[in-house]
């Protein structure tokens, strides 16, 4: 059994940008010109192939990545097309997690908005190659050198033109490639399939030139050969500077810059160009690593002997990551996973490394969107749904039980925003509870927990969206009937000054006694900072064995804060000084003497509450500027800039309280008759003023 086509004709790619610039029209524009699919979709209709969900067709935006494979120049590309929206981010975190390259889309007119920046910056922390596509080049006010400006500027990259457009706006007409020296036009009549190549428009000559220099120039330097070549005169021929622009897009010293519009049909076959010659195959990254678990000899290893690698090879053992968990009509749930080694077959049993256990692969099911194709086997560098592993969860590997390895995981930012949700009968608990646990463990940045204070069942994901549409899924998905609460913030709270306590857990009865004393300091840190535990005793005031559970203890106590009850953070605790019995003495004890010096020196350090703050990004007409922003002043809002984005629109980039978000679209919508649109996207946390700090269990509704 072998695989279909080498391993250096393979990439994973990801398309990622703000909402709006055009992800899924672009994606649908692949997938018609690789032959995928004969009919092109659009988002507006809700015909759009990756936009397989009801609630995403409805609202027009992409909600869930979803993952296909199409063929161009004889390559396999596995694609996903990612949201946009920061409320989806934990979808675009697990992808990048898991591609070997990336596509990231600017709108010609917005650049480089909110989202684009968070996506970029997803993207650099896991090493991720991109090259860009400027698109929307048609649309008023497009400006291909503002992109690029901002790109800079903004993203601290380093962009490199192979395309010049052809006009700009309505004017745009096609693209230069600077490489040939052509200028390339699409024939409308065709849906683009087809492109004719001319000789540049005369009036375009002496730009051309220059951004030719500047592209020799900024290949040349990025290798010593090739830079003594165009410092000596001699001719650089094309496969060279494709071959160092290719092993500079590797290394991320430059990006790749394309252009064009995706909605009518201009530059997509280009960009699939530049998939192939300058983004990585899997042989091409770096080998995956991971550790050998402890568990799986039970001999203990130095940090640096854990420490193994995986190629991307098809007689490698095998290892895997588990990046995504989604739900099927048919069977229990489709997990999707990443091979980074090794080969595995239909029927195999693989090893868990989290949660220890065996698993059988009963299908692996290549994708298309909502769509499938059995497989008999998925190699090194391949993106399959495997059907068949229960107990298999997001971030989880998967290898060969004989030669185990544990990849790093995926992590996810803490969720802001709660509902409480309750089953209108109580026939409807069970199936509450069980889709609950499916949602749960299709997205880690839902959650679900109890409320001490009232006994609620309460949800919390990313945003009012975010809940929305879960919970929209629960109704029409899993037919669900459950009652849901306005919605809440997710406060926490914090200390403003050091204070010290002693906490004495002490108590004797004629069979034993109970014997634990700690004496601690808290100090605040700096927002954002979490937790920090410091011990400075001696064995003659609390022997060690025992301050591992002062730890552990003292971060549980985190979880309840003095004033209301909501978790605590960006706090020092540091053990100063303690007693023990040398017969009476326990962890048991002395964990309960930690927590109760704590909560007595937390209440004397000035308790603070902290509420989330949003970063908010609005466009809005500039005859509604005015409104828009003596709204925002009204809901605590810090404006940070007002700029003109063209003739008409205006862009508003400000900090805002979670709290004074909600009904925003309704109320934006109002204010500028429809015409305004906003982002928001989690910033930090920051002290609440007293006079409107939350009572218990705050309800927050405008």
């Amino acid at each position: 059994m072998a695989r279909e086509y080498p391993i250096e004709n393979v990439r994973n790619i990801g398309i990622a940008a703000h909402i709006d610039a055009g992800k899924t029209t672009t994606t649908e524009r692949i997938l018609f010109y690789t032959g995928k699919k004969h009919k092109i979709g659009a988002v507006d209709d809700g015909t759009a192939e990756m936009d397989w969900m009801v609630q995403e067709r409805e609202r027009g935006v992409t909600i869930t990545a979803a993952a296909t494979t199409c063929f161009w120049q004889d390559h396999a590309i596995h694609l996903i097309d990612t949201p946009g929206h920061v409320d989806f981010t934990v979808e675009v975190e697990r992808s990048l997690r898991v591609l070997d390259g990336a596509i990231a889309l600017f709108c010609a007119v917005g650049g480089v908005e909110p989202q684009s920046e968070t996506v970029w910056h997803q993207a650099d922390r896991y090493e991720v190659p991109r090259i860009v596509f400027v698109n929307k080049m048609d649309r008023v006010g497009a400006n291909f050198d503002r992109v690029l400006d901002m790109m800079k500027d903004r993203l601290g990259a380093n962009p490199l033109p192979l395309q010049l457009p052809i006009g700009e706006g309505p004017d745009f007409t096609g693209v230069i490639d600077l490489l040939t020296q052509k200028a390339m036009y699409w024939d409308a009549t065709d849906l683009g399939q087809t492109y004719t190549e001319a000789e540049i428009p005369s009036e375009l000559l002496d730009e051309v030139a220059q951004a030719r220099e500047n592209l020799f120039e900024s290949i040349a330097v990025e290798d010593d050969a090739l830079l003594e070549k165009y410092l000596g005169g001699e001719e650089i021929t094309h496969t060279e500077l494709l071959a160092c622009l290719r092993a500079a897009t590797l290394r991320r010293s430059l990006v790749p810059v394309l252009c064009g519009s995706s909605l009518k049909n201009q530059g997509v076959q280009p960009l699939l160009d530049a998939v192939i010659d300058f983004l990585p195959s899997p042989a091409d990254v770096p080998p995956i690593e991971g550790i050998v678990p402890h568990s799986t000899s039970g001999d203990a290893h130095s940090e640096q002997d854990d420490k193994v690698t995986r190629t991307a090879d098809d007689t490698a053992p095998l290892s895997a990551l588990a990046f995504k968990v989604a739900s099927h009509p048919t069977v229990d749930k489709l997990v999707y996973c990443r091979v980074y080694s090794g080969t595995l077959k239909r029927g195999e049993v693989i090893y868990n490394v989290r949660s220890g256990r065996r698993e059988r692969v009963n299908r692996i099911l290549q994708m298309h969107a909502n769509k499938e194709a059995v497989s008999d086997a998925a190699y090194a560098g391949d993106i399959v749904a495997l059907v068949g592993l229960k107990q298999t969860k997001t971030g989880d590997t998967v290898t060969d039980e004989k030669e185990p390895i544990l990849l790093e995981s995926i992590t996810f930012p803490d969720p802001v925003i709660s509902i409480a949700i309750e089953p209108e009968r109580a026939s409807d608990a069970d199936v509450l509870e069980e889709t609950l646990e499916k949602l749960m463990d299709e997205d880690p940045t839902f959650t679900v927990g109890i409320d001490k204070e009232t006994g609620q069942r309460v949800i919390s994901g990313m945003g009012e969206l975010h809940l929305e549409i879960l919970t929209d899924r629960m109704i029409r998905e899993f037919g669900v009937k459950a009652r849901v609460s306005k919605l809440q913030v997710a406060y926490r709270e914090t200390i403003n000054t050091s204070a010290e306590a002693r906490g004495t857990h002490i108590h004797k009865t004629d069979e034993e006694g109970i014997y634990g004393d700690v004496l601690l300091s808290v100090e605040p840190l700096e927002r954002g900072d979490g937790f920090q535990f410091d011990d400075e005793t001696d064995e003659t005031q609390i022997p060690r064995q025992y301050i591992a559970f002062i730890e552990k203890a003292l971060e549980g106590a985190m979880g309840t804060g003095p004033r209301i009850g909501y978790p605590m953070q960006d706090v020092k605790v540091t053990v100063t000084g303690g007693s023990y019995h040398p017969t009476d003495s326990s962890e048991i004890a002395f964990e309960a003497a930690a927590v109760l010096a704590f909560e007595n020196a937390v209440r004397k350090a000035n308790p603070m509450i902290l509420e989330p703050i949003m970063r908010i990004h609005i466009t809005v007409p500039d005859e509604h500027v005015g409104k828009v922003i003596g709204d925002l002043n009204s809901r605590r809002a810090q404006i940070n800039e007002s700029t003109t984005q063209d003739a008409s629109i205006n862009v508003i980039n400000a900090f805002i309280p979670l709290s004074e978000t909600f009904q925003y679209t309704t109320q934006i919508r109002s204010m500028t008759q429809g015409r305004g649109a906003f982002t928001l996207e989690f910033s930090h946390y920051d002290v609440v003023p007293q006079s409107l700090a939350p009572g218990v269990n705050p309800v927050i509704s405008r």
